[in-house]
């Protein structure tokens, strides 16, 4: 998916046919229609290697495939990733990637078995070996100019009109900005990013190994941010970014004050409505290291809302409980919701049934009412179940369209106030 989203590269999966089968099934699944493109979905070159292969190893089949690739698809990248059978069975990649970049191809290897971790391990992977065999050394960094990481294309649904929310943030403060995956990005700028100043990454998980790489190879540092949704996170982005590189203090306040004066000029008309119909909402949140801290903070400090459950969706690595815990342990409304780490979505009304007990010992019990839903298509039960509204925001999103929606910065704080509050009176 990762590939897929990079202009002008093509992939070739080195692996059984399966593999690309279900990463489109899951993409048609997940992902608000985003599915197919030139060489994506089903079109994906592959070797599709087979019992033959395993048993006498699989190199061979792989170069008849890269070089079938290069003539038959037009690109100016090509990018060969391996599935669990190839690399367990030991065919070296790498060395059939050599010889054709000896003939001046621009091809790269990474190596991606399924084993190795999830979806978002696979775009670090991928970024961290384009960061060392396709990126262009550069010793001369550009002032000004920076790198974005950590939006995972297609496993962040809103990909698309996030990047380019951040790079309409940036530009405000006069940086050049490389988002790599937007229809506005060019091979080009990814091909010449060690010339950039500094490496953003907009995850407390994603892209950090990618950043480390770059970091390794071509000496660019890195600063580790939340996704930032709506004016609070907004501010702290960009005042965060401004001390880094060393802006005009006084220059980003003016535009961070512009900014949030726009926002509130348009808040403002909600007002009565919000008040009048009682629009505000206890949340449960679910969703990944993105956007389960994102959407929180916003619902509490921006929109007014009570978030009491906070589900962390992603398979957490040893020690990175306390980082999570952080993350919410701030709010500025002073709120402490309740956190837990839980994969399987469907145990997520039984935690929320322990907060919240069905019986008590008498009539004044406390009640999750009125109540509000943000999570995946999975939660759309848990949401009927508690009779609450729902909006599909984290991967997978089955029940969306997305094109270039996007609810990073202060305009995207706006589109996500309207999709939760439309979630709420649209049966009215």
């Amino acid at each position: 998916m990762t590939l897929t989203a990079l202009p002008e590269t093509i992939p070739i999966v080195h692996a059984p046919a399966g593999c690309v089968g279900s990463i489109t099934w899951t993409q048609n699944g997940g992902s608000g229609l985003q599915v197919g493109g030139y060489c994506g979905g089903m079109s994906v070159p592959s070797t599709n290697v087979q019992e033959r292969d395993v048993i006498f190893g699989g190199n061979e089949r792989l170069h008849e495939q890269i070089k079938t690739t290069l003539e038959v698809m037009e690109g100016k990248l090509f990018v060969v990733i391996t599935g669990c059978v190839t690399e367990l069975i030991g065919d070296d990649v790498r060395s059939e990637v050599s010889e054709f970049r000896k003939d001046g191809v621009a091809i790269v290897a990474a190596e991606t078995g399924g084993f190795k971790g999830n979806s978002y391990d696979g775009y670090d992977i991928v970024m961290q070996s384009l960061a060392k065999d396709y990126v262009k050394p550069c010793q001369t960094k550009r002032k000004g100019k920076v790198n974005i990481l950590g939006i995972v294309p297609y496993m962040d649904v809103f990909w698309r009109g996030n990047l380019e929310g951040v790079r309409k943030l940036l530009a405000k403060l006069n940086l050049d900005v490389n988002t790599f995956f937007t229809p506005e990005d060019t091979l080009e700028g990814l091909e010449n990013s060690a010339s950039a100043e500094l490496n953003i990454v907009v995850s407390s998980s994603y892209g950090i190994e990618a950043a480390k790489t770059y970091e390794e190879v071509h000496g660019i540092p890195y600063l580790t941010t939340g996704l930032p949704i709506g004016p609070t996170a907004t501010d702290r982005f960009l005042r965060e970014i401004a001390r880094v590189l060393s802006l005009d203090r006084a220059w980003v306040e003016r535009v961070i004050a512009e900014e949030n004066r726009v926002y509130y000029s348009y808040m403002d008309t909600l007002v009565d409505c919000y008040n009048d119909l009682d629009l505000q909402k206890y949340a449960v949140v679910i969703g990944d290291a993105n956007y389960a801290p994102a959407i929180t903070e916003f619902l509490a400090d921006d929109l007014g809302w009570l978030p009491e459950l906070v589900v962390f969706t992603d398979q957490i690595k040893e020690g990175q409980e306390d980082l999570f815990e952080d993350l919410l342990e701030n709010l500025e409304s002073g709120l402490k919701p309740n956190l837990i780490f839980e994969t399987n979505t469907s145990q997520v009304i039984g935690h929320l049934n322990r907060l919240y007990p069905k019986n008590g010992s008498h009539k004044y019990v406390k009640t999750f009412s009125p109540a509000f839903v943000v999570g995946s298509s999975f939660d759309r039960e848990l949401a009927l179940a508690i009779k609450a509204p729902h909006l599909s925001v984290t991967f997978p999103v089955a029940n969306r369209a997305v094109l270039d929606r996007g609810y990073t910065g202060y305009r995207g704080g706006l589109r996500l106030a309207e999709d939760l509050l439309s979630a709420v009176v649209v049966g009215r």
